[in-house]
């Protein structure tokens, strides 16, 4: 048997932790630079905000409705995420954190040990909302696919309590039947959309597909869908959290940039935030991809794009930057006022067997990096940084409704009168 615990409308929970005055109101989440609303709660829902909508068509309605509109506050929800799952680990044997918000758990061999896998589903929704103050759901299934399932059913059917159990056949087709094929984990909408024309629209109608059939109409991923909604497991660990074979740190700067020195910075900025993610993943990099541009719209338009290839794969972050800060000497060009800067790290191999060489004179330094890492993960993202990426950081998103980082920063502890 396995879990999937999903905090509901995260982010915008994330921001009710410490703010006891917010809740019961509607919340919604912005994205970089404030440009669209990435997350919202029920009530906002309830109020007509829509998901993914630019902010500033729903600006208005959102001061009509007395939406609190707020910035995304990603340190405040990295931290809050892992003293979540920290919580969710104790309750099974096996856990796999599937996304910031999202956790498996499995329950083999164990499943007899627990009397009611729906009182054990509360049990860790109490313990979530105790220690965290964060609201969870809690899906059942004997599938990664079903306990996907269960858990939508908890979250839409208020009746369940936040928990919902698919242990039976009779529960596997009553709960099949009630959702939409689109709404199954691994579909979406233009598979559902081709699906129509073969007569399924409901979960229940895909899962009574001959898995044959599925793979030779669509894919062997879709095969694998109609196999695990019947309960034969599929899709494992390794099945969901396959490494990247490329990774991209790009974005929008909040404030046009027009020298080379703040163009080196954001630059360096993107580097780490790249090299970061490569590092957890165990991955070093062969190539780089260095770019920026202004907008299409502007009157000169410029994209410009530089790749460097490295002697020896690595993931150091002191080495990344120092590439990616000369390569930015060759982008800029006076009388541009950038507005999209990124770094990509492209050809990626494990970093889990890496080779030696002993005429590479920079080997990688794995333990300053994992004291690096370990610095940042602890205190929070930014607590250090290579000082290439600047202090001020004019150019940085925009965020005008920013809450508080709660618990990665000193001066932002939240202050209790009694």
């Amino acid at each position: 048997m396995f879990a999937l615990v999903d905090a509901n409308s995260f982010y915008c929970s994330a921001e009710q932790v410490f703010r006891p005055d917010w809740r019961n109101k509607p919340i919604v989440v912005l994205s970089n630079n404030d440009g669209c609303v990435v997350a919202v709660n029920r009530l906002a829902k309830e109020a007509g905000i829509p998901k993914f909508e630019a902010y500033f068509k729903v600006k208005a309605l959102c001061e009509l409705k007395n939406v609190i509109v707020l910035s995304s506050n990603y340190d405040l929800y990295a931290n809050l995420s892992m003293n979540m799952m920290n919580v969710i680990g104790r309750f099974a044997p096996e856990q796999n954190i599937y996304s910031i918000d999202e956790s498996f758990l499995s329950f083999d061999r164990t499943t007899h040990a627990i009397p009611c896998l729906t009182t054990h589903g509360r049990m860790i929704r109490r313990a979530i909302w105790k220690e965290c103050r964060l609201p969870v759901c809690v899906g059942f299934g004997e599938t990664l696919t079903l306990s996907k399932v269960a858990n939508r059913i908890a979250k839409s059917h208020r009746s369940y309590n936040g928990v919902c159990v698919i242990d039976s056949e009779k529960a596997r087709i009553e709960h099949l039947g009630s959702i939409s094929a689109s709404d199954v984990w691994g579909v979406g909408r233009r598979l559902s959309e081709q699906m129509k024309f073969m007569g399924i629209n409901t979960a229940l109608d895909l899962a009574r597909l001959n898995p044959s059939k599925a793979r030779k109409e669509f894919n062997i991923n879709v095969e694998r869908t109609v196999r695990e909604l019947n309960g034969v497991r599929c899709l494992h660990w390794d099945n969901i959290a396959v490494p990247k074979k490329q990774i991209y740190s790009t974005r929008s700067v909040g404030e046009r940039i027009t020298n080379l020195h703040n163009l080196t910075e954001a630059i360096a900025k993107h580097c780490g935030i790249a090299s970061r993610k490569a590092r957890n993943q165990q991955s070093l990099c062969r190539t780089m991809v260095v770019f920026a541009g202004n907008s299409p719209f502007d009157a000169r338009p410029l994209n410009k794009k530089m790749t460097h290839q490295f002697a020896y794969p690595t993931a150091d972050v002191t080495a990344i930057t120092k590439v990616a800060s000369e390569l930015a000497k060759q982008i800029f060009a006076e009388g541009i006022e950038y507005y999209k800067v990124g770094v990509g790290l492209i050809e990626l191999v494990s970093g889990d067997n890496e080779q030696g060489d002993l005429f590479n004179p920079h080997p990688n330094n794995n333990k300053l990096m994992n004291v690096f890492d370990g610095l940042n993960s602890r205190f929070g993202g930014s607590t250090l940084f290579l000082a290439s990426q600047g202090i001020e950081q004019k150019w940085d998103m925009r965020r005008e409704h920013l809450t508080p980082s709660y618990t990665s920063d000193w001066k932002s502890l939240p202050k209790i009168k009694c």
